[in-house]
């Protein structure tokens, strides 16, 4: 069974990007421009990593990956968020309690994105 990832970014254009590199290397992915209905998504999808845009329109992404990360159910809290930034340096923040489990600065290439997802779906 293929490996599921939900990416949510507010630029449609790395969406599309993201959508056609993952899914030639192998994974299941689910698209999304807006955070505000994270759990609909992750309850009708079941994602097992979630990429997550900090700077979104509607919200910030350290504060979706903080309430996922906060949630009493296993089978959501345990899901691997690997935050993604153009303007901001999270290394901090992945050490913080509810924080991201990996952080990608943009922009990024392929092997890097590859390499992350690959390492957190290892552990």
């Amino acid at each position: 069974m293929c490996k599921r990832i939900l990416v949510i970014d507010d630029d449609l254009a790395i969406l599309g990007a993201l959508r056609d590199v993952l899914e030639y290397n192998g994974y299941e992915v689910n698209t999304t421009p807006r955070g505000d209905k994270i759990f609909e998504y992750i309850d009708n999808y079941r994602p097992d990593l979630i990429l997550l845009d900090v700077m979104l329109a509607d919200m910030d992404g350290r504060e979706i990956c903080h309430a996922i990360k906060q949630r009493e159910e296993t089978y959501i809290c345990n899901i691997p968020v690997i935050l993604i930034s153009a303007t901001h340096n999270l290394v901090d923040c992945m050490s913080q309690k509810n924080g991201p489990d990996d952080f990608l600065a943009k922009p990024f290439d392929v092997t890097s994105l590859l390499n992350k997802i690959e390492h957190q779906f290892a552990a």
